[in-house]
């Protein structure tokens, strides 16, 4: 069948079964009658570029020839770390390249969604800022349980911790007079725009200003990486380091506000 193809023939198939289809080269083979050792040489011959590893696992999961490998599975605290762990170092040694490539696959995948499902996604997203309003982000909620695990005293959304002052700070350490601020993208990024951002920037700047003015310390953290247990795990250990240090040695004035 394959073998008694025109070259043009042949290209026009492999376009269509390849690209458009989505079959696999094996797949492509098999209904052939040939080899995939063959149909990949020539697809590359032709001009029509092989899917990666990545991508190619991710047209089989859509079309459901490929079940995901970790369905239906329970995993312990201590495998699911490890597991964490391995794919932020597979993420941190990729090239730029390479991330950016990733990016555009889940581009992708979101321009195929049907514009009711795109609506449903975003309504979630919105439902979750808007919780994360109410009861902290994911981060804030991690750095109050680790902390509390090390046994640090550690109040959540502290109001009114300055007198006269309606004023609210993500975690507040009262012992060290220390409060903690976690920053999210729309604090130094236009996520809503360049109006929120301006407003939120010049908020952090009197906030800060608020909290050094009395002598306390003030840590903020610039959650600017791509939200994992991993980094939450690498912010939670730097921040514990940090509050031991102040809890050693006390920052003198113009050196109490810290970054993380």
């Amino acid at each position: 069948m394959y073998n008694e193809m025109s070259k043009q023939e042949k290209v026009a198939f492999l376009k269509q079964r390849y690209l458009k289809e989505k079959l696999s080269f094996s797949e492509i083979a098999k209904i052939s009658q040939t080899y995939s050792n063959r149909i990949r040489r020539d697809a590359k011959k032709f001009g029509i570029k092989a899917r990666s590893r990545s991508e190619a696992a991710i047209v089989a999961l859509e079309a459901g020839r490929l079940s995901h490998p970790t369905k239906g599975k329970e995993r312990d605290s201590l495998t699911k770390m490890k597991i964490s762990e391995s794919q932020g170092l597979v993420w941190d040694n990729l090239s730029d390249s390479e991330k950016l490539k990733r990016s555009e696959i889940g581009k992708r995948s979101w321009d195929k969604k049907s514009a009711s499902e795109q609506r449903e996604l975003v309504s979630r997203g919105s439902a979750a800022i808007r919780e994360a309003a109410r009861t902290g982000s994911k981060m804030e909620r991690f750095l109050l349980e680790g902390l509390t695990k090390e046994k640090v005293m550690v109040q959540f959304h502290k109001e009114h911790f300055l007198r006269n002052q309606k004023l609210e700070v993500d975690l507040f350490v009262p012992d060290l007079r220390t409060a903690i601020e976690v920053d999210g993208p729309s604090h130094f990024e236009p996520v809503w725009g360049e109006e929120n951002l301006a407003r939120n920037q010049r908020s952090d700047r009197e906030k800060t200003g608020l909290i050094l003015s009395q002598g306390m310390v003030l840590i903020r953290i610039k959650q600017n990486k791509r939200a994992s247990q991993r980094y939450f795990r690498q912010t939670l250990s730097e921040l514990v380091e940090t509050l031991n240090n102040i809890r050693t040695n006390f920052p003198p004035e113009g050196e109490r506000y810290i970054e993380l």
